[in-house]
């Protein structure tokens, strides 16, 4: 089946809304999204959204905290635009009626987290996803050029001589459809989901990344992971996410023996950078060879409770509780900085095709997210990626500080173990391109998942004539090698990304943004 709009939009969290609230006076939209139309990451995010709001706070201090944050890599231009228009995207929201926390006097109340140098991050208890997505479907939902479809899965971009002009996707009952649109959006979210162990829902395979990059578009930043150092760590319990907000409300990392550790490895102590606790808590579970706890029981029983109900009551489910007992808690995948490689206007390489939110690398988180900006980057990012698409279609330019890959040879050498099945790439992924990387162990990998990628594409042969399942695991290879592939390339350790082999920063060779493009590859 053959269709039209004028604008498509691919992805149903923050940053697909935002921009098709944006579009929508100006034609018709039409939102694909993977699962029902309220599953997305934004869903899951918890702990807040920051916004220079608060007293003693600016935009230039929430740039500052951003930058030390992204360990030397960021996009100075992508985090004024974050800094500068968030403040006033998070008002609008809350005109919008999104009903974050007040204090007793009835102003915003702000939360600190870990890296923020003072408390800005609005919350709405620990759903605060879940509410500003409330809030922005009901907009969506009351606008008539708006339409939306569910449980679809987006298989490839369709490109005319000018660039992208739409997509092929498969509904609900594994039909096949294009729709043709002037102007299409990448909103999918994030790509935890290639990853054994992580706080993301299922949808999160980084579809959007896969689609672009087999579309021509240019890849970066790819090898920078960040992950959660508190997902719930018991056995059959979920990787539920432990907000870093009970962190910034006084909670302690304590190991086996109830000793807290953190300032063994750094003075800031529970609150460092991500990526400074998550491999903290490995190395302080090697040293003692035992589990690693978040305790609250130190603090009020009561105001635990009732700060963090969403948390509170999935403990309770699994036979804790938050305020007594010690939560068993360990690193996940939890959100990916590079993707998609995008301007301050979301446009890409390829005219009318436009990025936004986690699937986009804008630079703004560098090598490292700083906690809370990932729902005001969908914001922002989202409402600027609709201001472009509005415009004549154009590709980004390349920016001076981007290195492209060298001509990349995919192997398909028979004879070497491949991974056969999405639970054995997940665990190559895992156990390889995880929190601590080498030389040794990510070779192995691309040239595994080579194989594996080269494998799937001969089995589509040239049109790719896979069903629904084909392409979701031909997508789960794509990124997953993208990411192992970065991650070797790049042989220095900055930011999420931790190289055994070469444990330093190395700004003299390595303060640039690596870029991947399907162009720059042949098969052996």
């Amino acid at each position: 089946m053959k269709t039209q709009t004028d604008f498509l939009i691919v992805g149903g969290g923050i940053a697909g809304l935002r921009a098709a609230i944006a579009l929508a006076p100006f034609g018709r939209v039409l939102i694909l999204t993977k699962a029902s139309a309220s599953e997305s990451n934004t869903r899951y995010a918890q702990g807040g959204i920051a916004a220079a709001l608060g007293p003693g706070d600016s935009s230039d201090l929430h740039g500052r905290d951003t930058l030390a944050a992204g360990d030397g890599l960021c996009d100075e231009g992508a985090v004024r635009a974050l800094v500068e228009d968030g403040a006033r995207y998070v008002r609008e929201l809350i005109d919008w009626g999104v009903q974050f926390d007040r204090d007793a006097s009835g102003r915003p109340a702000f939360g600190l987290e870990a890296a923020h140098s003072v408390r800005r991050v609005l919350h709405a208890g620990d759903a605060t996803g879940r509410e500003i997505g409330r809030a922005l479907w009901e907009r969506v939902v009351t606008t008539t050029s708006v339409v939306t479809m569910n449980h679809v899965l987006v298989a490839d971009v369709l490109l005319d001589a000018n660039g992208a002009a739409g997509a092929r996707f498969f509904d609900a009952e594994g039909e096949r459809h294009e729709v043709t649109a002037s102007a299409t959006l990448l909103a999918t979210g994030g790509a935890g989901q290639v990853f054994r162990e992580t706080t993301n829902p299922g949808v999160a395979t980084g579809d959007g990344i896969a689609l672009a990059f087999h579309a021509g578009a240019r890849m970066a930043d790819l090898e920078f992971v960040q992950f959660h150092p508190t997902a719930l760590s018991k056995a059959g319990a979920p990787r539920f996410l432990i907000s870093e907000a009970l962190r910034g409300e006084g909670a302690r990392l304590v190991n086996s023996r109830g000793e807290a550790f953190m300032t063994r490895y750094t003075p800031a102590g529970d609150l460092a950078p991500r990526d400074v606790v998550a491999r903290s808590i490995v190395r302080e579970m090697d040293r003692t060879n035992g589990p690693v706890f978040l305790t609250l029981a130190h603090l009020d029983a009561e105001h635990i409770r009732s700060r963090f109900p969403t948390i509170a009551d999935t403990c309770r489910q699994v036979g804790l509780d938050i305020a007594v007992n010690s939560i068993p808690v360990g690193p996940a995948a939890h959100y990916i900085m590079g993707g998609i490689d995008t301007d301050e206007w979301g446009r890409t390489s390829v005219p009318g095709l436009y990025a936004a939110g986690e699937a986009a690398c804008t630079g703004v988180h560098g090598a490292n997210r700083l906690a809370s900006n990932s729902l005001l980057e969908g914001l922002v990012f989202g409402a600027r990626a609709a201001a472009a698409m509005l415009l004549p279609p154009e590709a980004a330019p390349l920016k001076p500080d981007r290195r492209p890959a060298d001509p990349w040879v995919v192997s398909s050498a028979r004879g070497i173990d491949a991974p056969q099945t999405v639970a054995a790439v997940r665990d190559l992924m895992w156990r390889a391109v995880g929190l601590f990387r080498a030389a040794e162990g990510l070779r192995d990998t691309v040239v595994r998942l080579d194989r594996a990628y080269a494998r799937a594409q001969r089995a589509g042969g040239p049109e790719r004539s896979f069903d629904a399942e084909d392409w979701r695991h031909f997508n789960l290879l794509a990124v997953s090698r993208l990411i192992a592939r970065a991650a070797l390339r790049r042989s220095e350790s900055r930011g999420g990304h931790f190289r055994e082999d070469f444990p330093s920063r190395d700004d003299l060779h390595w303060k640039v943004h690596l870029t991947d493009r399907l162009a720059d590859e042949r098969v052996e």
